[in-house]
């Protein structure tokens, strides 16, 4: 009987038709579903992001991968019951007021889904009190806001600021990055998180999830 291994290399490979044909042959042969998710599907997202991050895969590629796991857990979804499936913790993501950008946002929330993160997509320009509402209504562990034009950097300050008056600072955790966005001005801004890219983000995340304290 071949390891549940297996479909995470297929993954990596963006090899579509290998990781379905496993994911079939694994249910028939009485692997649990949630072992092929956490430990084929999700592993092997977790292999994508860390070769994006150092320049050995390409967004092209990553979507692809993303794509594949998707029908893979169509596949999956009716053998997974909610103990299956240990989520990592819920992320609201948007890309901040006044900026249309969502490029790097989506491959960012695709990454974080494909990670086990329950995300809520706000869209675009995404007003500060969205923000809080959304964080408050799905009992957010992490906020992660988008800017792409530096003329809206001002408003990721201006958004955690509202966050922290709102009182929801101390039980979420904030991630900012875009293009014009730096490790030194998220110091500046309050943030707890910088990350260039979607790779970057997702390890970022998965270090502040619940399950990693």
């Amino acid at each position: 009987m071949a390891e549940v291994g297996e479909i995470t290399d297929a993954l990596v490979a963006i090899n579509q038709d290998r990781v379905l044909q496993l994911v079939e042959d694994f249910l028939k042969a009485g692997v649990g579903a949630g072992d092929i998710l956490n430990n084929g599907l999700i592993k092997g997202m977790g292999i994508v992001g860390k070769k994006m991050e150092a320049g050995d895969m390409f967004i092209p590629e990553v979507l692809k991968s993303a794509k594949i796991m998707s029908m893979a857990v169509e596949i999956l979804k009716p053998h997974l019951s909610d103990e299956a499936v240990s989520s990592a913790g819920k992320v609201v993501i948007g890309t901040v007021k006044g900026d249309l950008h969502d490029i790097g946002k989506n491959l960012v929330m695709i990454m974080l889904q494909s990670s086990g993160f329950e995300v809520i997509d706000m869209g675009v320009d995404v007003s500060p009190d969205a923000f809080v509402s959304a964080a408050q209504e799905n009992t957010a562990d992490i906020i992660a806001l988008s800017a792409l034009l530096t003329t809206t950097m001002p408003m990721m300050k201006e958004t955690i600021d509202i966050i922290s008056a709102s009182g929801l600072r101390d039980s979420v955790k904030i991630l900012v990055g875009g293009a014009p966005v730096n490790q030194t001005f998220a110091d500046e801004i309050g943030a707890d998180g910088y990350a260039p890219d979607a790779g970057s983000a997702t390890k970022l995340a998965k270090r502040f999830s619940p399950s990693a304290n």
